[in-house]
C-alpha cells in the first residue's frame, strides 16, 4: 500500500490542512509572488457556489453591486485616524507609474471604506438618496508575515458591503441582518456552525462603532473568524463630508455600515469537514455533487456500460468519469481527494443485475441500488450528508466548549493549544469589554473572538481580570 500523500491530523493538523488543500487541487502557493497563492479550478469552483449563494441573498434584500478602483489615494486613508492607524503596517504602496513618481501615492485597496466615503459625498445629498446598498465583488492586499492558503494571504478575494443610511437604528439594523446572512450562508450551505456576536472594543474593526462576527469552530478546535459586519456610526461620513439633507430640512451626516466574507471561507470549510484522505465538500456546496465511474475490463463490455453509464448520469445530472489510461482505482482517489459527496459504480455485472453502486464521501459507505431509483438514492444521500456534516460539526463544538471562572483556568485550558497540535477549545468566560482584558488574553496567544448574541450560559457574572460584573460569558480561544 503506498504511503498517503495527506499527512494524518493526528501528527501535524497545518501539514494536513496544506496537503488537503494541494491533493483537492483547490490551490497552491505562488511562490514567485510572495505571500500569494493561484486559486486552482477545483477552489475556484467552490468559490463561484459561494458567491452565488451569498449574491443571491445580497440582492434579495436589495443591494447592488458596484465596482470601484483598486489604487486609493494615499491621503484617503489618513482621514480617518482610528483607520489608517489599524492598517498602516499591511498597505502596499505605490509609488511610481509610466516611469514617473506619483505626485501623491496610492495604497492597493486594503478595504474600501475610503473611497466609497469619497463617492457617496458626491452621490448623496438628500434623504431621497437613502439608503445606499451597495456590494462591490473585488480583490484587496493586505501585506502579511505569515501566510496559509485561503486562510491568510497577501492578496484575497471577497465581496465588501457598503451603505449609507438616513439614522443610526436602520443602520445598525443592516449590520445585524448581514450578520444573520453570513450565519444562514454558513450553516445552511457550508454546513459549518458558528457563533454570531459582538467583538470587543480591541478587537473591532478600525474606525467602526462596532463590530459583530461569526466565529466557527476548526477540528483542532481554533476559531476562525469567518465573517464580519461593521456599524461605522458617523466616522467616515465626518471624514468625507457625506452629509444629506433631512425631511425637516437640517444637514446631517450619514450612517454607514460596511460588511465583509472572503476566500477564507474556504479554509474554514476545509478544516471543519476534511478527513484524512483528503477534502470533504457538503452537498450544496459541491461543484460536482455526483460522478459515475464505468468499470469494464473486455472491450466488449464497454460499449454497453458507456452507454448505460452516459444515460443514467444524464437523468440524475452526474458527470462520467469515461478518461481513457486510468484505471477505475485510480479514478475512485482521485475523486475522493476533491471532495465530490457521492461517487457510482457500474460494471458489467451492476449492468446484468439493474444495480449501481452508490459510495459516499463522508461516511465512506458502499450500496448497491436499483438504477430505476438512483436518481431519489443519490438525493436521499446529499440530503442526508449535508445534515450529517452539520451535526457533527455542531456536536465537536459543543464537546470543545467549556466554561471557567478564573484566568488561571483560561490559561490552562489553552495554553497548550496550537495551530499543529490542536488542543484548542471554545471557553466561556465573563470578561470585560475593555483593551486591558484583551491584551491579558494575548499573554497566552488567546483573544476574545466574541459576546455571543444570545447567551445559552448563565447570564451575568464577574470578570476574570478585574472582578467587576458582566452581562454574559464571551468566547475566548486561540486563532487562525
Amino acid at each position: 500500500m503506498a504511503e498517503s500523500p495527506i499527512t494524518a491530523r493526528s501528527q501535524d493538523f497545518a501539514a494536513w490542512y496544506q496537503d488537503v488543500v494541494l491533493q483537492g487541487d483547490m490551490a497552491e502557493p505562488a511562490e514567485i509572488v510572495k505571500g500569494c497563492m493561484v486559486i486552482k479550478a477545483n477552489g475556484y469552483a467552490v468559490w463561484e457556489v459561494l458567491q452565488r449563494e451569498l449574491d443571491d441573498r445580497f440582492k434579495r434584500t436589495n443591494h447592488q453591486n458596484v465596482y470601484f478602483p483598486l489604487l486609493i489615494p494615499q491621503s484617503f486613508l489618513r482621514k480617518e485616524a482610528e483607520h489608517v492607524e489599524g492598517f498602516a503596517p499591511e498597505l502596499a504602496v505605490v509609488t511610481i507609474a509610466g516611469g514617473k513618481e506619483l505626485e501623491e501615492p496610492y495604497v492597493i485597496r486594503p478595504t474600501s471604506e475610503t473611497i466609497i466615503g469619497h463617492f457617496f459625498s458626491k452621490w448623496i445629498h438628500s434623504y431621497r438618496d437613502l439608503p445606499m446598498l451597495f456590494n462591490q465583488w473585488a480583490n484587496v492586499i493586505r501585506w502579511e508575515l505569515r501566510t496559509r492558503m485561503f486562510l491568510r494571504t497577501t492578496e484575497f478575494l471577497w465581496q465588501e458591503g457598503h451603505t449609507a443610511h438616513s439614522n443610526q437604528e436602520e443602520a445598525v439594523e443592516e449590520v445585524l441582518r448581514i450578520l444573520d446572512l453570513y450565519a444562514e450562508v454558513a450553516e445552511d450551505i457550508m454546513a459549518m456552525p458558528v457563533i454570531k456576536g459582538v467583538k470587543t472594543r480591541a478587537e473591532k474593526f478600525a474606525g467602526a462603532l462596532r463590530s459583530y462576527s461569526i466565529e466557527a469552530m476548526m477540528q483542532n478546535g481554533l476559531a476562525l473568524q469567518a465573517g464580519t459586519s461593521h456599524d461605522l456610526g458617523q466616522n467616515f461620513g465626518k471624514a468625507f463630508d457625506v452629509q444629506f439633507q433631512s425631511k425637516e430640512g437640517q444637514l446631517e451626516y450619514v450612517w454607514q455600515t460596511s460588511w465583509g466574507v472572503s476566500t477564507r471561507l474556504i479554509g474554514g470549510l476545509i478544516m471543519t469537514h476534511s478527513d484524512d484522505k483528503g477534502l470533504v465538500l457538503p452537498p450544496k456546496l459541491a461543484p460536482i455533487k455526483a460522478v459515475l465511474v464505468p468499470i469494464y475490463r473486455k472491450d466488449e463490455e464497454k460499449a454497453a456500460v458507456l452507454e448505460a453509464a452516459h444515460r443514467i448520469a444524464k437523468e440524475i445530472g452526474a458527470k462520467v468519469d469515461d478518461r481513457d489510461g486510468q484505471s477505475p482505482g485510480a479514478k475512485f482517489f482521485h475523486w475522493e481527494r476533491r471532495g465530490v459527496p457521492v461517487v457510482l459504480e457500474l460494471g458489467p455485472r451492476d449492468l446484468a443485475s439493474g444495480k449501481i453502486v452508490l459510495k459516499r464521501r463522508d461516511t465512506g459507505t458502499k450500496e448497491p441500488v436499483d438504477q430505476s431509483i438512483v436518481g431519489a438514492k443519490v438525493a436521499e444521500a446529499l440530503e442526508d450528508m449535508q445534515k450529517g456534516l452539520y451535526m457533527r460539526a455542531k456536536e465537536r463544538m459543543k464537546a470543545n466548549t467549556v466554561l471557567a471562572n478564573s484566568i488561571e483556568e483560561v490559561e490552562s485550558i489553552l495554553k497548550d493549544a496550537t495551530a499543529e497540535k490542536g488542543g484548542g477549545k471554545f471557553v466561556m468566560a465573563h470578561i470585560k469589554d475593555d483593551p486591558i482584558c484583551d491584551a491579558r488574553m494575548k499573554e497566552f496567544k488567546a483573544t476574545v473572538r466574541n459576546i455571543p448574541m444570545v447567551d445559552e450560559y448563565d447570564g451575568p457574572g464577574k470578570c476574570i481580570v478585574t472582578g467587576e460584573t458582566v452581562e454574559k460569558r464571551a468566547v475566548i480561544a486561540k486563532s487562525y
